[in-house]
């Protein structure tokens, strides 16, 4: 009767939803009341009787969306409870009373039964399948503040109602949110582990007793790794660490030079080297959308412009041409139809704000008047290098999404048509040195290119950037590099993002295949 009922229900709320549009909490669960039996009930029994249904409690659900494991001797036991009242695998168990402004919710699975919920648990069984995702996306929703504000009540009994739940709409599928809450759930998880070990090598100390001419020895070895572990994870508040080790390589690179000339106060060079990271990350960030459009079949105009440019006018890209680039992937408009995880988003994103377009015109200003003899006078050259460093780094901290991405160098590619995959080789060339180890990743397309350039997105997907960027040892000082077009005496020629230099052009048909060379 009770699965009736659940399919009645679907056929109802899938109406409702196909209407409106929105995912409403009842067009995806059944909402029923646990049952009232008392912990203290003469009905109860112990674990081993036949029959014996463990009852989970609002206790025994955790703030992280666990349930706890039963304890046989502490846990209550009835072997009277219908079946219809049994919990499934699947079942979503949300607390009815709320206290700290945050409900508790958990999945129940296959080690939790049998059970059946009882108290201030409801239970909220699938009308539908959710894929994991998805599920992990609707219960950090259920256990938010969001949800906590419909309880009603006093005196830390606030109760959520059924009624108020029934028309709450849920979050919609988002595959890159739910991969950042699992990698987030997981460096937690981790960093509770190292805490727990912290705390077991200091509480180990006088194990042996006091006095012990091995104790001092001992606590140090032990926790070498722990201090280590800590003064690692420390140094990521500092966002210059960031920058010059997760930071894709040109970047990384010129943010080194930055930050060493800063620190000698050697401000004439100093003040450069601010002005061409500026430059250099406004760059990178462009081609690297010209290739991301072009592969999503986004034709823009800022692309075409400079290609005709490139034929006709002697001179090569300017830092006009990378903002008019990145300005006019910021149109929504532009992106519309894209998946919402897609990179192109976040570089459309990049230049929005008041702050980053207000730090964008000053430090282009600032880059021009260098470049047409109107230097800063050698009085006002400490405050200008504070200021220009402040606006390069409100840029950076807007374009924290390239610590996110890597680029890389694939070496080879070896295709299993059997396993229907392909085993790639690659150099990920992130943080500020060129000399990477060597990796391989598995990837389900063969049609990717050895010797090109691309980026890794958070989901592992791989964007073709070539002939935007194209990476090669140089051959003026013998560094692997990487290239952009531009033009030498009238000629389309190489120009490296690291160091400036050029070599002849060898993408030339690329380029006019992509709109880059018209």
């Amino acid at each position: 009767m009770a699965e009736v009922e659940d399919q009645l229900a679907y056929q109802v709320v899938e109406n409702v939803e196909v209407l409106t549009g929105e995912l409403t909490l009842s067009s995806v669960f059944a909402i029923k009341r646990s049952l009232q039996f008392s912990p203290n009930d003469r009905e109860n029994c112990k674990a081993g009787t036949p029959g014996a249904v463990r009852m989970i409690r609002l206790r025994d659900i955790w703030p992280d969306g666990s349930i706890r494991d039963p304890d046989t001797d502490l846990e209550y036991w009835r072997s009277d409870v219908p079946d219809a009242h049994l919990l499934r695998p699947g079942d979503v168990l949300l607390s009815e009373i709320v206290t700290g402004g945050r409900p508790k919710a958990a999945v129940v699975q296959d080690k939790d039964l049998p059970a059946v919920a009882v108290g201030s648990v409801l239970i909220l069984r699938p009308l539908r399948m959710l894929d994991s995702e998805h599920l992990r996306l609707v219960l950090a929703f259920l256990r938010s503040t969001a949800v906590g504000k419909h309880a009603t009540g006093d005196f830390g009994r606030a109760r959520l109602a059924r009624k108020s739940l029934e028309t709450m709409v849920l979050p919609k599928a988002d595959d890159g949110l739910a991969a950042a809450l699992v990698e987030l759930e997981t460096a937690g998880r981790q960093i509770g582990a190292w805490s727990l070990e912290a705390g077991r090598v200091a509480g180990s100390v006088f194990d042996d007793g006091p006095g012990t001419d091995g104790a001092r020895k001992a606590i140090i070895a032990a926790g070498q790794l722990t201090r280590l572990r800590a003064e690692a994870a420390a140094q990521l508040d500092d966002f210059g660490y960031v920058v010059r080790t997760r930071f894709p390589y040109p970047i990384a690179l010129r943010w080194r030079e930055v930050e060493a000339r800063v620190s000698t106060e050697d401000y004439r060079d100093a003040y450069e080297a601010v002005l061409v990271t500026a430059e250099i990350l406004l760059c990178y960030c462009a081609l690297v959308t010209a290739a991301l459009a072009h592969g999503a079949k986004i034709k823009l105009t800022a692309v075409s412009t400079l290609g005709e440019r490139l034929a006709t006018k002697p001179g090569g890209p300017t830092l006009g041409d990378w903002n008019a680039i990145l300005q006019e992937a910021g149109s929504a408009k532009k992106r519309r139809g894209l998946a919402p995880d897609h990179p192109l988003h976040e570089l459309g994103g990049f230049l929005l704000d008041d702050q980053a377009t207000a730090a964008r015109k000053s430090l282009s200003e600032r880059r021009n008047a260098e470049a047409h003899l109107r230097a800063v006078d050698p009085v006002d050259l400490p405050r200008a290098v504070s200021e220009a460093l402040r606006e390069l780094t409100v840029l950076l901290e807007r374009a924290r999404f390239l610590a996110d991405w890597s680029l890389v160098d694939i070496t080879s590619v070896v295709w299993d048509s059997l396993q229907g995959e392909a085993t790639l080789t690659m150099r990920r060339l992130v943080g500020d040195h060129p000399v990477v180890p060597t990796s391989t990743m598995s990837y389900a397309n063969s049609a990717v290119d050895t010797g090109s350039l691309y980026l890794i997105d958070r989901d592992h997907r791989l964007y073709l950037l070539r002939p935007f960027l194209v990476g090669a040892v140089c051959a003026k000082c013998r560094t692997w590099s990487t290239f952009h077009v531009d033009k030498v005496e009238g000629q389309l020629a190489r120009k490296s993002l690291e160091h400036g230099h050029t070599a002849p052009d060898e993408e030339t048909d690329a380029l006019r295949q992509v709109g880059l060379v018209s």
